[in-house]
C-alpha cells in the first residue's frame, strides 16, 4: 500500500510517541506496585518496562534521525544509529536479567522468600500493563502495515513479547496468595530473567551483524533475483550485493542489457526495475549498474 512520505513520517512518529508514553506510565505504576508488594516478579516486570522505555526512546530517536537525508558526511544516510542504540539496550537488558536472577537465587538458597504483600495492587498494575500493551501493539501494527516501517514493526513485536513478564507477575502474585509459598515468586522471576536474557542476546546479535555489514536474508535476495530475472529487457545480472544498516537494506546490482539499444531505453529499463524492487522491499536503497550483455566484465570487476 503506497502512502505519502510526509503522512508516513507523522504516523511513525505517533507510534514512537505512543510507545514512549505507555512505557513511562507502566514504569511509574510498577514502581508503586513494587513498593507495595515487594514481589520479585513485579521487579522483573519493572525492569522489563524500564527496558521498554529505553527501547521506545531509542526507537523514536531512530525514527527521527533515520528520516534525515544523506549528507556529505553520511552518504548512505543515518540508519546505523539504530544498531548502535540496540547494542547498548541489549547490554542493559542482560545486566537487569542478571541482577533479578541473582536476587531470586539468593532467596531460594536462603529458603526465606517472603510472601508478597498487597498482591491485589500488583495484580491490578499488571492487568493495566497488559491492557495498555495490547492497545499499543494494535496501533503499532496498523502504522507498520500502512508505512512499512521496520522500526515500528520491530517495536510492536518487542511489546508482544513483553506480555510474558506481566502475565508471570499476575501468576506469581495469585499463586503466592492462594498457596502461601513465597518461592513461586522467585521461580517465576528466574523465568522472566531468562526471557529477558534471551531477548537481549537476540537484539545484540542482530545489531552486531548489521554493524558488520551482514547481507540481507536469503528470502529477500531470492526475491530480488526473481524480479530481475523476469524483468523485460534484462538479459542477465551479476554481482548482487546487499548489506543491512538499521532498518535499511542497501542493494547493489549489475544488470546486462542490449548494447545496441538507445541510452534512454536502457535507462528506462533500469529505472523500472529499481522501482519494482522498491515496491517489493520499501526498506531497500537500490543502486543498479548497467553493463553491455556481450561484454560482461568478470565477476568481482570493480567497474
Amino acid at each position: 500500500m503506497s502512502i505519502d512520505p510526509a503522512r508516513a513520517l507523522v504516523l511513525n512518529r505517533s507510534a514512537g510517541a505512543a510507545s514512549v508514553g505507555v512505557a513511562i506510565t507502566l514504569v511509574a505504576a510498577k514502581i508503586w506496585a513494587l513498593e507495595a508488594t515487594g514481589s520479585l516478579a513485579i521487579a522483573a516486570s519493572l525492569a522489563d518496562s524500564a527496558l521498554d522505555l529505553m527501547v521506545s526512546l531509542g526507537g523514536l530517536v531512530a525514527i527521527l534521525y533515520a528520516a534525515k537525508p544523506a549528507d556529505a558526511d553520511h552518504a548512505f544516510g543515518h540508519s546505523s544509529a539504530e544498531d548502535l542504540a540496540a547494542l547498548g539496550q541489549a547490554l542493559f537488558i542482560l545486566a537487569s536479567a542478571a541482577l533479578i536472577a541473582w536476587v531470586a537465587v539468593q532467596r531460594l538458597i536462603a529458603g526465606d522468600s517472603p510472601l508478597p504483600e498487597q498482591e491485589g495492587k500488583g495484580i491490578a498494575v499488571s492487568a493495566l500493563a497488559i491492557a495498555l500493551t495490547f492497545a499499543l501493539v494494535a496501533w503499532q501494527r496498523h502504522v507498520a502495515r500502512l508505512t512499512g516501517n521496520r522500526v515500528v514493526a520491530a517495536d510492536s513485536l518487542h511489546y508482544v513479547g513483553d506480555l510474558v513478564p506481566n502475565l508471570g507477575a499476575i501468576l506469581a502474585l495469585g499463586l503466592s496468595a492462594r498457596l502461601g509459598w513465597g518461592g513461586i515468586d522467585s521461580w517465576i522471576a528466574l523465568g522472566a530473567a531468562a526471557f529477558l536474557a534471551f531477548g537481549a542476546v537476540r537484539i545484540f546479535g542482530g545489531a552486531w551483524h548489521a554493524l558488520m555489514d551482514r547481507g540481507a536474508d536469503a528470502r529477500m535476495i531470492e526475491g530480488i533475483e526473481g524480479i530481475v530475472r523476469d524483468w523485460p529487457g534484462v538479459r542477465g545480472h551479476h554481482d548482487l550485493k546487499t548489506r543491512v544498516a538499521g532498518s535499511r537494506v542497501f542493494v547493489n546490482l549489475h544488470i546486462e542489457l542490449d548494447g545496441d539499444q538507445p541510452l534512454r531505453v536502457a535507462h528506462d529499463i533500469g529505472a523500472g526495475l529499481r522501482r519494482a524492487i522498491l515496491d517489493a522491499y520499501p526498506q531497500a536503497d537500490v543502486l543498479i549498474h548497467k553493463d553491455v550483455a556481450e561484454s560482461r566484465p568478470p565477476t568481482g570487476d570493480p567497474e
